[in-house]
């Protein structure tokens, strides 16, 4: 089922979510399935339970490839619940990202470039991962939102920060999410 995606304004989107506690339920597959169909209907390559007002330390992110983001490389699908994220390096890249809870707008952000994450799919069993790049940037963007942080927070120029049609009138820039 598709669900709404709150916007940035929403008080939900602020608050720090909850752990998942169990595993392998009827009740978190739904609710995967409900976050793959909302996330691919909006064309986006990631999605976290609270920006469907789900208060729940849980975000997918994934795709094969996308028309918004022509040219980032394939990111295997996730289920990453209850994740922790370690930065490699303090070594940090800006790019453009954009999001659900902020259609139409578009920021520079900084991201660290190297990090591990690590947390446990639908199942229970444990997500090691060692990632850069595009795929770095996302992780960090949809974990962000568990912690209530949206991106324009930590946009650092604000006159990077606008609506995408007035930024890119030629449309040549797509943002996270």
């Amino acid at each position: 089922m598709i669900r709404d995606v709150l916007r940035m304004g929403d008080p939900r989107l602020l608050k720090i979510a909850k752990p998942v506690v169990g595993f392998g339920t009827p009740e978190l597959g739904a609710l995967i399935t409900d976050m793959l169909d909302t996330m691919r209907h909006l064309d986006g390559v990631g999605l976290a339970a609270p920006q469907i007002g789900i208060d729940l330390r849980l975000v997918i992110f994934g795709f094969e490839s996308s028309a918004r983001y022509p040219d980032a490389p394939e990111i295997p699908f996730t289920v990453l619940i209850n994740p922790l994220l370690e930065p490699l390096s303090d070594e940090e890249e800006d790019g453009w990202e954009g999001c659900l809870s902020v259609p139409g707008m578009r920021g520079m952000v900084p991201r660290f470039t190297r990090l591990r994450y690590r947390g446990f799919d639908e199942t229970g069993a444990a997500i090691d991962r060692t990632v850069q790049d595009f795929h770095a940037r996302v992780v960090q963007h949809e974990c962000d939102h568990l912690d209530g942080v949206l991106y324009p927070m930590r946009v650092r120029d604000f006159s990077r920060f606008g609506f995408t049609e007035e930024l890119f009138p030629d449309g040549s820039v797509a943002g996270e999410d």
